[in-house]
């Protein structure tokens, strides 16, 4: 009698301890079915990957996916981990940015947009279970700019600025630990023209943000006069900063894209045709003109987005 008392006790126990769960379980199945299962959607710390951002969040939100708003994540290598764990689903990532997490391939790939793209699309497929969606036609690659009297010096290309370097003249850099430290950014430049920086002619600054960095170099912080920039910053010219042409074609071209987990994909296939005809319309000039609200007449990312976004069509 004791032994079925006991046998009904522990069954008991048993079902009330999974009974939750069976619930929770069917719950997010009935989740799944209603489309209520939230994206998070991510980006860098910087002007740019914060209005990508947004757009992205925006354009979801009103074709009825929900979000979680994760925007200005982090930099390069934390925002990767986030999305290879989970902790992230979507955010805009750059296609010259293959040939730093898949070092061992071939860099020629990386300097044609188009063999880039399928390059990395390939590999982020078969090795992460991540899907690239459709790039920007807009190249958002790492660049060197100086003071505008500096340039009308002389000092108009990397190769000018390599032989002012090395003739003694005063340089100092604002940039990104990112852009000090990987490879394929200061050190490639450095190696083509030959040229090299010491630590105490570097201003190292936190995240990614090329507002920061060229403002510190129009305002001459700390002796700045040369600032970390990307191909689609909207504020050089109101800052007066000149950006070095890069004649060897150092750099790979870095094309906006929008990259999701296959699970979240899956659920949502419709991402992609959602965001499809957004990214197609970015070109350069958009993106210089759009950042250039963000950074020089201080607009917010969510803002500048929104405007875009109705300006164009996408929402009412």
């Amino acid at each position: 009698m004791r032994k079925s008392t006991a046998l009904i006790a522990i069954t008991g126990l048993l079902v009330l301890s999974v009974f939750p769960l069976l619930l929770f379980a069917a719950s997010s199945k009935e989740a799944d079915r209603e489309g209520t299962v939230p994206v998070t959607v991510a980006s860098k710390i910087d002007t740019e990957g914060a209005l990508l951002g947004q757009m992205i969040i925006l354009m979801l939100e009103a074709n009825g996916i929900p979000t979680v708003d994760r925007t200005e994540f982090g930099p390069t290598d934390v925002i990767r981990k986030a999305i290879a764990g989970g902790e992230i689903d979507l955010y805009p990532e750059y296609t010259g940015n293959g040939g730093f997490f898949y070092a061992d391939t071939d860099p020629t790939i990386w300097k044609d947009p188009d063999r880039g793209y399928e390059t990395v699309k390939k590999l982020d497929y078969e090795k992460h279970a991540v899907v690239w969606l459709t790039p920007a036609p807009a190249n958002n690659t790492w660049a060197l700019a100086i003071r505008g009297e500096i340039a009308e010096s002389g000092v108009r290309t990397l190769e000018d600025f390599a032989d002012w370097v090395n003739g003694g003249g005063e340089v100092k850099i604002a940039g990104s630990e990112e852009f000090v430290s990987r490879p394929d950014a200061l050190p490639a430049f450095e190696e083509a023209y030959g040229f090299r920086v010491s630590k105490s002619q570097l201003l190292i600054l936190s995240g990614g943000n090329t507002a920061q960095t060229e403002k510190a170099a129009a305002d001459g912080t700390d002796g700045v006069n040369v600032a970390m920039a990307y191909g689609t910053d909207g504020q050089l010219a109101a800052l007066g900063l000149w950006v070095l042409e890069d004649t060897k074609g150092v750099q790979p071209v870095y094309l906006p894209t929008p990259i999701v987990r296959e699970e979240v994909y899956d659920r949502y296939p419709q991402i992609e045709t959602i965001l499809d005809p957004l990214f197609r319309g970015l070109d350069l000039v958009s993106l210089q003109t759009l950042n250039s609200r963000i950074a020089v007449e201080g607009a917010g990312a969510r803002e500048t987005a929104l405007s875009y976004l109705r300006e164009e069509g996408f929402l009412d």
